[in-house]
């Protein structure tokens, strides 16, 4: 088997994954909300004005107008992450970026010739900063 069928076949496994039908489910639940697609409109809306008031220089921006737009886009926001169609979103999501992630770590610790069968892959960040010490 060469290398791009078995990444379609990877793509196969990845679809049958539980993570990758709930974060599909999910997102379709997401993109079926109207309220919810409604408040994210506004709230990119608002984004978007905050951004242009922000790109003025400091003597030409209305601190008052950018307060209430910050205080409004950070309303907007609590309401989208508080749907329960998003929330349910961000919980696959987190699933589904940590498969990926572990797939990645271990395409990338086959790429550096390790093992396929038996390379792990850890909780590393690549900080010694945060870590408890080496396994």
């Amino acid at each position: 088997m060469d290398a791009i069928k078995a990444a379609r076949e990877l793509g196969k496994a990845i679809q049958a994954d539980e993570r990758y039908i709930a974060y599909h489910d999910a997102r379709i639940a997401n993109d079926n909300d109207e309220e919810l697609q409604k408040l994210i409109g506004e709230f990119n809306l608002k984004r978007q004005q905050v951004g242009l008031e922000m790109s003025k220089s400091p003597e030409e921006q209305d601190k008052a107008k950018l307060d209430e737009a910050n205080k409004e886009m950070q309303r907007l926001y609590t309401l989208v992450m508080s749907n329960e169609h998003m929330a349910d979103f961000t919980m696959a999501k987190q699933g589904m970026d940590k498969l990926v992630q572990e797939i990645n770590a271990i395409i990338g610790m086959c790429c550096d010739g390790e093992d396929p069968d038996t390379c792990e892959v850890s909780s590393c960040t690549g900080s010694c900063a945060t870590c408890g010490g080496c396994h």
